[in-house]
C-alpha cells in the first residue's frame, strides 16, 4: 500500500511540475515577445532590470519544486524517491502563493507595462499578514492551558464534562476518580 501511496505522489508531482513549467515558459516567452515586439517604444532598460528582478522568485521557487518535487525513478523505471508532496501545507502552500502572484504580475507587466510591477509589492504584505496571523493563532492554540475563556487554567483534575454537570445538577453522587 506505502508503494502505491508513493507512485501516485510520484505520478501527481510530475504532472504538476510539467504544468508549471508550461505555464512560467508561456508567460515568460509573453513577456518577452511583447515587450520585444509591440511594446518595443515604450520599453527601457528599468523594464528589463524590473523583469529580472520581480520574475526571479517565480523562478527561484520554480526550480526549488523542481529540487525537492521530482520524483527520482531507477533504471527499470521503478520509483526509488517520489519527492516531498507539492500540494502540502505551510512553506510549500505559502511558496504556490508567490508563484502566482509572481505570474499575475508578469502578465500584467506584459500587457500594461512596468506599472503592474507595483503589484509585486502586495508579496511582502501578504507575508506580513500570514506572519502576524499566524503569531496570533499560536496563542489562541495555546488556549487549552487557560481554558475556554482565556481566564482559568485547569479545574481540579481535569475540569468536568458536560455529562458531570448534568448528573450533578439532577441530584446525582459527584463522580470520584482515583
Amino acid at each position: 500500500m506505502a508503494h502505491k501511496a508513493a507512485k501516485q505522489l510520484a505520478t501527481r508531482n510530475t504532472t504538476i511540475l510539467t504544468r508549471t513549467h508550461l505555464i512560467s515558459l508561456f508567460l515568460h516567452a509573453l513577456f518577452i515577445l511583447l515587450r520585444f515586439l509591440l511594446f518595443r517604444s515604450t520599453t527601457t532598460r528599468t523594464s528589463y532590470l524590473l523583469y529580472t528582478i520581480l520574475a526571479s522568485p517565480s523562478l527561484i521557487v520554480e526550480f526549488w519544486f523542481e529540487k525537492v518535487g521530482r520524483p527520482t525513478r531507477s533504471a527499470d523505471g521503478s520509483v526509488e524517491k517520489s519527492g516531498e508532496d507539492l500540494e502540502a501545507k505551510g512553506l510549500t502552500e505559502y511558496l504556490w502563493d508567490v508563484l502566482y502572484w509572481t505570474w499575475a504580475c508578469i502578465a500584467g507587466a506584459a500587457a500594461f507595462g512596468d506599472r503592474a510591477w507595483w503589484l509585486w509589492g502586495a508579496v511582502p504584505l501578504y507575508s506580513g499578514w500570514l506572519a502576524w496571523s499566524t503569531y496570533t493563532g499560536m496563542g489562541k492554540g495555546l488556549g487549552g492551558m487557560m481554558g475556554q475563556n482565556g481566564v482559568g487554567g485547569h479545574e481540579g483534575a481535569g475540569g468536568e464534562s458536560k455529562r458531570q454537570k448534568k448528573m450533578e445538577k439532577r441530584g446525582g453522587q459527584r463522580m470520584q476518580y482515583r
